[in-house]
């Protein structure tokens, strides 16, 4: 066997030193250091990883990195080739379950452990899937298809427009309910304009990922897909949602709104949040709770409006103090027919911008104002800045947040170059995207740290 296949990814310090007491990566290791005894599982590296750290997936399940100059002795207690493969079983059919279709568009939509090996194994046909979560065969008849194998923030107009097409074909078909495995980074931006391509839909679409994969004790991946499967198998919210984790204790999901969902935090599993309204439902493994009642039902019909036009050529820009107006010239100059700027406060930018904003507005291209406060509306008749932005031709959004604002607006322009028209299917409602008012419970940001809500959380925390 090669060092390359021996030691993968493996070099400089870490590599002399595993050669040095015989170890190679699956090799099943008592690693004593400086710092104490570590055993479990020399895992692969990747060959831009640094040379100083050998990685073992402990006993636990978690990984860890072990400096190679802290290292004093390495047992070998055996090794473990992997084997990327999961041994499929057949989906079972029951004719009394609906039919569910899970799209993939890139990422691991389930996977699980292998602890003989220590690999994280990828897992997306039925047969694998029921291998990993069994207990989908009790929720329904599963099929599956890979759109797409890319990173989540490779995601764009191209992977919209197919995802959007393969759901109209699926529905066509007569399925009950749509799942969508995507990464979770840009989630919320293609459940914004997914909400816009597949409109009417008979039937729920719900888009699905993980925060923490399959080899973490942690991982949310195998009850967010029980959860989404749910949802799409037996809701009656007949509208594209994001199913996450609700609360860290895992008693249920939420369904929240294309338009109104956005990631919050990079890795807690509960960071998709429902901004300026509440969500939808709650989903368990046994119940589906509805939030609220809005929302469009399922039907029994096939039919469903989609529409992929989408215009490329807009930018969002996140307005900061001292920008220079080269940053929209540069727009302007590149083409761009569309800006969505993130403003500060009730949709503000400064002085300096207005002749750049002038030109835009002369050149045909709509610009759009949203807030980065993400709560909240835009208000430019408050101040004098507000209203002197609207003569040169920025138009308030409400309170859409600003990736919506960006998809929405690309989707309009794809449908027609007429700035009044534009402006007409910016302002109608198609989702929710924009809302009368914002509930008092659709802003709630807990301070940590003052009394009251230690207190509050000391209640509740499990």
């Amino acid at each position: 066997m090669s060092d390359q296949e021996s030691y993968k990814g493996y070099r400089g310090e870490a590599l002399s030193t595993l050669k040095n007491f015989g170890a190679m990566v699956w090799s099943d290791v008592n690693i004593k250091t400086k710092r104490g005894l570590f055993t479990g599982i020399i895992l692969p590296r990747s060959e831009t990883a640094d040379p100083l750290h050998i990685v073992i997936k402990l006993r636990s399940g978690y990984n860890v990195g072990i400096a190679s100059a802290q290292v004093e002795a390495i047992e070998v207690t055996g090794r473990k080739e992997a084997h990327y493969k999961i041994p499929e079983k057949a989906f079972p059919f029951d004719p009394k379950l609906p039919r569910v279709k899970l799209f993939g568009t890139g990422g691991t939509i389930a996977s699980r452990l292998d602890y003989r090996t220590g690999a994280v194994i990828p897992a997306f046909s039925p047969g694998e899937l029921y291998g990993s979560v069994p207990e989908l065969a009790d929720i329904c008849n599963l099929e599956t298809e890979k759109l797409y194998g890319v990173f989540s923030e490779n995601m764009g107009p191209e992977q919209w427009r197919g995802t959007a097409e393969a759901i109209g074909r699926e529905i066509e078909r007569g399925v009950q309910g749509i799942v969508i495995g995507h990464g979770t980074d840009t989630m919320h931006h293609t459940a914004a304009i997914l909400s816009f391509m597949v409109q009417n839909s008979p039937v729920p679409i719900v888009m699905v990922g993980s925060q923490r994969s399959s080899d973490r004790p942690s991982s949310d991946a195998a009850l967010n897909l029980m959860h989404s499967v749910k949802a799409a198998a037996e809701s009656d919210i007949a509208e594209v949602m994001v199913c996450m984790f609700g609360p860290t204790s895992d008693e249920y999901g939420i369904l929240h709104r294309g338009t109104r969902v956005r990631k919050m935090h990079s890795s807690y599993r509960s960071t998709f949040r429902t901004i300026g309204d509440i969500p939808i439902a709650t989903v368990s493994r046994q119940t589906i709770s509805p939030l609220r009642q809005d929302y469009k039902r399922r039907r029994f019909d096939r039919n469903v409006v989609i529409n992929t036009a989408f215009e490329e050529a807009v930018s969002i820009v996140y307005y900061y103090p001292n920008m220079k107006a080269d940053i929209i010239d540069s727009l302007i100059d590149n083409g761009y027919k569309g800006i969505i700027i993130a403003g500060t406060g009730l949709g503000h930018v400064n002085k300096p911008l207005y002749p750049a904003l002038k030109r835009a507005r002369d050149k045909g291209i709509a610009v759009y104002m949203t807030v980065q406060t993400l709560w909240g509306y835009v208000q430019m008749y408050v101040y004098d800045t507000g209203r002197d932005m609207m003569e040169l031709g920025v138009v308030p959004m409400a309170n859409m947040l600003p990736e919506v604002g960006y998809v929405k607006l690309g989707w309009a322009l794809g449908q027609t170059n007429d700035l009044d028209k534009v402006k007409e299917i910016m302002y109608t409602p198609i989702a929710g995207e924009i809302t009368e008012r914002e509930p008092s419970n659709g802003y709630l940001i807990l301070q940590g740290g003052i009394p009251e809500v230690e207190e509050f959380i000391s209640k509740v925390r499990k």
